[in-house]
């Protein structure tokens, strides 16, 4: 998923933004090539692969069918973020996601997008206009025509999963150019548009932190180490001085699971309060490969690498903590009263006149059953996020048609196959009229607090990883 330091509500303006306006994604001319060799069909499938008209150019497409398929429904699966590069890919949904769809009877579908970078308006926007065209264009490259669908839902992970809770939320709903009546969700380790704010609350309290406020933040990556390229994203090779001010390191490389002073377990403690709290998995995953990726996200200008046109980012109103009483101590006091402040553009992401935003936003505004998963220890994409959807639900009026299950792992998007398995058999359940599953409460700081939390629904150790308590 791509770095810069965005925004929080990423709201803005009711009116739509001048013609004339162009960001630089619109400049980026993407490369749609079919993968050689083509994704095999899984047993008693069948499975399609083309190329479609997409909001920025051709995207492809792939979708599976279980034999004497008649319509009973088609999932549509939306990948997480491609990467800073203009060839597109046709990412296939996890294996076990996919059989467990499979088995249930359903077909699924996937868009690679018709563009990379953190572009999910044209991943929701292509995503759903496959879902409404797919008969025909798998009638056009094979000659055989498949059955309608009697029902759509919807599933993805990461930025896919942004997409997914946003594919159902009434605002897009309204604003899509390709309406689809999804019968319900289930985004997992979802991302959305606060996963912005957080890439730029971290990655400038660590500069402010480790006193580096006189430098500029274009700088933070010279300030924060070398980066050394690692697929789609970038970790520090050799820590830098900013970093090595703050933490230990060995063999050049940053221990983030060992802080030098006060100042490095300040920002420790800060940046627990901001991913969720107190809770299992916190520091396995503040000492994992993703706290180097979540700072190279820093040093952007907030338009998110070009999707937008202005800064998203702002922090005026925002009050770090490193403790939990109801309200901040003198020191907390003092110490917010230090830090830079930033704002926003409030027309950073408008609403639009030819479809959604270009963040699409999720504010848990839905009718249909949604089912989450979320990592405890997931720094890149925070399990707070969890949080913020279970309290928009709950302004909504809609709470009880939000089901969100805690996964007791370090990393991002790290599900077990039996944890998708059960996950998608629940979710299928409930919105075919069946017991509504059980999940985790996410909101009492207390239950989220346990040595035990997220033991429900965590199937299978991972290892190195603290086990659950046998109960007596």
């Amino acid at each position: 998923m791509s770095g810069g330091g965005g925004g929080g509500g990423g709201g803005g303006s009711s009116e739509a933004p001048p013609e004339a306006e162009t960001r630089v994604q619109d400049t980026r001319e993407f490369v749609a090539t079919l993968p050689d060799p083509l994704p095999t069909a899984l047993a008693g499938t069948s499975i399609f692969v083309g190329t479609y008209p997409g909001l920025q150019g051709d995207a492809m497409y792939a979708v599976e069918v279980p034999d004497a398929w008649d319509g009973d429904g088609l999932i549509m699966w939306t990948h997480g973020y491609g990467g800073e590069r203009l060839n597109l890919n046709l990412q296939m949904p996890p294996p076990a996601w996919r059989q467990a769809v499979i088995d249930a009877g359903y077909a699924w579908a996937a868009s690679s997008y018709s563009s990379n970078w953190y572009d999910a308006r044209a991943g929701l926007e292509d995503t759903n206009k496959l879902a409404l065209n797919f008969i025909d264009y798998i009638e056009a490259d094979y000659s055989q025509r498949l059955a309608t669908p009697n029902q759509y839902l919807i599933s993805g992970g990461s930025m896919g999963g942004h997409i997914a809770a946003a594919a159902v939320d009434r605002e897009n709903l309204e604003q899509t150019l390709f309406p689809v009546s999804y019968a319900g969700a289930a985004p997992f380790c979802q991302s959305e548009q606060n996963e912005f704010q957080w890439l730029g609350d971290y990655t400038r309290l660590m500069l402010h932190i480790a006193g580096y406020d006189e430098d500029e933040y274009a700088n933070f990556r010279d300030l924060a180490g070398t980066f050394v390229p690692v697929s789609t994203i970038e970790v520090i090779g050799v820590a830098g001085p900013m970093v090595t001010a703050l933490f230990n390191t060995s063999g050049g490389q940053p221990n983030w699971g060992s802080p030098k002073n006060a100042d490095g377990q300040r920002l420790v403690d800060i940046a627990k309060i901001l991913t969720g709290g107190e809770r299992p998995m916190f520091d396995e995953g503040f000492n994992y490969f993703f706290n180097d990726v979540v700072l190279g996200t820093g040093g952007s200008d907030g338009t998110v690498n070009g999707i937008l046109t202005a800064n998203i980012y702002d922090n005026q109103s925002r009050v770090y903590r490193w403790t939990t009483g109801p309200t901040p101590t003198p020191e907390e006091v003092l110490f917010n009263e230090s830090v830079p402040r930033i704002s926003g553009d409030p027309d950073a992401n408008p609403l639009r006149d030819d479809g959604v935003r270009w963040i699409p936003l999720v504010n848990g505004d839905f009718d249909v059953p949604v089912l989450t998963m979320h990592t405890l220890g997931d720094f890149y994409v925070p399990f707070r996020h969890q949080q913020l959807y279970r309290e928009a639900a709950q302004t909504n009026g809609n709470e009880d048609l939000l089901v969100q299950r805690a996964i007791r792992a370090r990393s991002h998007c790290d599900f077990s196959d039996a944890e998708y398995t059960a996950a998608i058999n629940d979710w299928l359940t409930w919105v075919n009229g069946g017991a509504k599953p059980a999940g985790d409460e996410v909101l009492d700081a207390t239950v989220v607090a346990d040595a035990n939390y997220g033991c429900t629904f965590t199937v299978g150790e991972r290892l190195g990883l603290p086990a659950c308590a046998t109960p007596p």
